[in-house]
């Protein structure tokens, strides 16, 4: 039982910051919006994670693609954290 309460919280954290990446990334197409107590607390939480794959994905035109791929690795961590976790857990039934 307290198994699935860890995946839970787990998924959730993950979920929750996914959810914080979008909304930063929405963001940025309103400037108003980034200057907001919302908007400056969502960057200091988003964009440490953010520029790392900025620094390898240079941006196509005016597009940027990297919080595309940083959700898509945010997931596969996610799944790879889970997969530990339940390794982990069944090390010990």
């Amino acid at each position: 039982m307290t198994f699935f309460i860890i995946l839970g919280y787990v998924s959730l954290a993950f979920r929750i910051y996914s959810f914080m990446l979008i909304g930063y990334i929405l963001m940025s197409w309103v400037p108003a919006a980034q200057n907001s107590a919302i908007g400056r607390m969502l960057e200091k939480v988003c964009e440490p994670y953010l520029g790392i794959f900025r620094k390898f994905i240079p941006p196509l035109g005016m597009i940027d693609i990297s919080p595309i791929v940083a959700i898509f690795m945010l997931n596969f961590i996610e799944r790879g954290l889970v997969i530990v976790i339940q390794k982990i857990f069944l090390m010990f039934v």
